[in-house]
């Protein structure tokens, strides 16, 4: 391999490297001159494995060599231009037009978002490029801000880095099996190595363009396990500032990718909303049918044609400040379960009774994906239950099918015989509470009882988990909902932003409220509420989780955790 200090190397026999521009994964890329016709042009120097035997060499190569030239066949003004395919010392080189320009993750970083019509014009451009080489047959796989650059001058968007792309008929570039890609911006079909097409591109668009816009994906996490929750089941939550055109970005973040806008519907709509400054309603579509992997099931609930809101700076239920004595119980909304548990197949009969269908399908994806990354599961894994066998249990507070442990609940005596519910995630502990109901809480919450209320609560009662369970009501948890939420401004103060909405969890139908409110006090300042409402088990289940609007993505964490943990009927 080549450093900085190689100026003099010279490739077959032809392009002198001068200086590195950067390295990735997938190479070296090298800013060169073409002595022959005496350009200025970019090399990107692609790996190989070493490890590999010298057959095992020649075959890598020779694919390497065959994905590049038929990429090279692409011609369109917003891919990048492959002038040559070359090998030196048996590695192969790929020389690609030089533009001058930085690439759209480096614009953000150093100038911020970027508004609504340019990120429309970015994603013109894009799904141009895509269309393209989808008509000959290939995919990117690989499409992030990294991977686009803006030419300085022209301000042309031009879609580069097919160092991972896969062609139609022929072996990709990377070991067949094996997970390449930006978690981040990965199809969740991707993620399980399945129905890869077309589609997947376009997901990974969705998730650009919230990047441009918003300055971060919607799916980063801090750490893979995460990401990959998010990916998979987590509910999608668009950034404000997709508002106008969030049918585009609705549309290509559909998770079942037989449903997922296409690219030449997502140009039009985007170019309608640059000539008009509205973007079209998706039209409507056939009901949902969920298609993650093999597993396909009706999903309950509404379909996608309902639009995405931005995410709201919401707080939820209306809940007394819980230093208060308990007053009677006001109507209060009921649980949430994320809009993404629609999309989640439905889970397996043979598993067994508990498990979270999320958590079933997020840890055999994240098994699939570390080893095909070339990560050690078990650094990303945690023990399961202390059963023996060795199930694991995410370490990061995704929802997880583990074997059954023996907790006990928080001021109680251990209990004498295992409790059927999955183990905590890294981070939590399982708590099988006196009021009839168990399930997974962050370490360090305390319990506080106030009458039929349930909270858990952070030190410093920042965060505060609520359970309630009843007696069903006739009209159901929606209706149960929307009366919470018209009483919200005589029981939250500076109550604002609410919706409720239909959803559905564990198969049941379900509703979910959202609303933001000034807290309790100036001290405590401002909140987001999720809350989430369900029957089951002739019970009514009502959970939320109450946080400031700064720490949305941990109050989200912890309300996915407990809804998709809660063990009924007890």
């Amino acid at each position: 391999m080549g450093t900085e200090g190689d100026s003099a190397r010279v490739i077959a026999g032809r392009y002198r490297l001068e200086a590195r521009l950067g390295r990735g994964g997938m190479g070296v890329v090298w800013r060169a001159t073409d002595q022959l016709l005496g350009r200025s042009v970019a090399v990107k120097e692609l790996p190989l494995d070493e490890t590999l035997s010298a057959e095992g060499a020649r075959r890598q190569r020779d694919r390497s060599l065959r994905e590049a030239r038929a990429v090279a066949q692409l011609s369109h003004p917003h891919i990048i231009v492959v002038h040559d395919v070359v090998e030196h010392d048996e590695r192969p080189y790929i020389v690609m037009e030089l533009i001058e320009g930085a690439s759209l993750a480096e614009r953000i970083a150093a100038h911020g978002p970027v508004d609504a019509d340019e990120a429309a014009r970015i994603g013109v451009a894009l799904l141009g490029a895509l269309r393209a080489a989808h008509e000959a047959g290939v995919l990117h796989r690989d499409i992030k801000p990294a991977n686009v650059l803006v030419e300085d001058g022209t301000d042309r968007v031009v879609l580069t880095d097919f160092g991972i792309a896969q062609v139609a008929g022929a072996t990709t570039l990377t070991e067949t099996g094996s997970f390449v890609g930006s978690p981040e911006y990965t199809a969740p079909e991707r993620m399980s190595e399945s129905r890869t097409g077309p589609a997947s591109d376009l997901w990974s668009l969705g998730a650009l363009l919230c990047t441009v816009l918003s300055g971060e994906s919607p799916f980063r996490r801090d750490s893979l396990g995460g990401i990959l929750h998010a990916v998979v089941s987590a509910e999608i939550r668009p950034p404000a500032q997709a508002t106008p055109i969030l049918p585009v970005v609705r549309g290509l973040l559909e998770r079942d990718p037989e449903r997922r806008l296409d690219a030449e519907r997502a140009e039009r709509m985007l170019r309608t909303f640059r000539d008009t400054g509205r973007t079209p309603a998706l039209p409507p579509r056939r009901s949902r049918t969920l298609s993650l992997g093999r597993t396909r099931a009706k999903a309950p609930g509404p379909t996608s044609t309902e639009p995405f809101d931005p995410p709201p700076p919401a707080d939820h239920s209306p809940e007394p400040p819980p230093d208060r004595p308990p007053e009677g119980p006001p109507d209060r909304p009921s649980g949430y379960a994320p809009a993404s548990e629609r999309d989640v197949p439905a889970l397996h009969p043979s598993a067994p009774p508990g498990r979270s269908p999320r958590g079933v399908l997020v840890t055999a994806l994240l098994v699939t994906a570390m080893a095909g990354a070339g990560v050690s599961a078990a650094a990303l894994l945690m023990n399961g239950g202390g059963d023996g066998t060795g199930t694991p249990a995410l370490s990061a507070p995704t929802h997880t099918s583990a074997p059954p442990n023996t907790p006990t609940s928080p001021g109680s005596s251990p209990s004498s015989a295992p409790s059927p519910h999955p183990a905590a995630p890294s981070g939590y502990r399982f708590a099988d509470d006196p009021a009839g109901f168990a399930l997974a809480v962050p370490d360090g919450f305390t319990r506080v009882p106030q009458g039929e209320r349930i909270f858990y609560m952070s030190p410093g009662r920042i965060f505060r988990l609520g359970i309630r369970v009843v007696d069903p009501v006739a009209d159901g948890p929606l209706t149960v909902l929307r009366r919470a939420a018209t009483k919200g401004p005589e029981t939250n103060p500076g109550y604002r932003d609410s919706r409720v909405t239909t959803t559905a969890h564990r198969g049941r139908p379900a509703a979910l409220w959202e609303f933001t409110w000034d807290g309790f006090s100036a001290a405590e300042g401002p909140r987001h509420t999720y809350d989430l409402c369900w029957e089951e088990h002739g019970r009514l289940y009502d959970v939320w989780v109450s946080a400031p609007v700064g720490k949305v993505r941990e109050a989200r964490d912890y309300f996915d955790v407990a809804v998709d943990t809660l063990v009924t009927g007890r």
